[in-house]
């Protein structure tokens, strides 16, 4: 006899729900309890700051630089205008845009843009 005859189609979605719910409350535990929000823009930080430690400052630019910290001062809430435009500005945010999707994080997340 299977476990879903054993205690019925109910009985194994509750069952289901029960792991569903203790694990998004084990992965909350592990992340501190942080809010989403909070933990993407933890994540994009430490990305950034491993790929400036890695490729360095050299040719980006004082406003590249700028804009992009003012998102990070905001805890990445503030609505980006980091507008990358010199080769190494478009390979940091190449960089970051992959980082980023490989964490977890959507593109609209994502700082870039260049309105002019």
């Amino acid at each position: 006899m299977g476990l879903q005859s054993r205690i019925g189609k109910a009985g194994l979605a509750a069952v289901m729900v029960t792991v569903i719910v203790a694990s998004t409350a084990a992965l909350a535990q592990q992340n501190g309890g942080t809010d989403w929000p909070t933990e993407k823009c933890n994540r994009y930080r430490k990305a950034y700051d491993q790929s400036i430690a890695y490729l360095g400052k050299k040719g980006l630019s004082a406003e590249f630089l700028a804009s992009h910290d003012a998102f990070l001062a905001s805890n990445c809430q503030a609505r980006a205008e980091v507008c990358a435009r010199s080769k190494e500005e478009l390979d940091l945010a190449n960089r970051l845009v992959l980082m980023a999707m490989n964490s977890g994080m959507s593109g609209t997340f994502l700082p870039f843009t260049c309105r002019s």
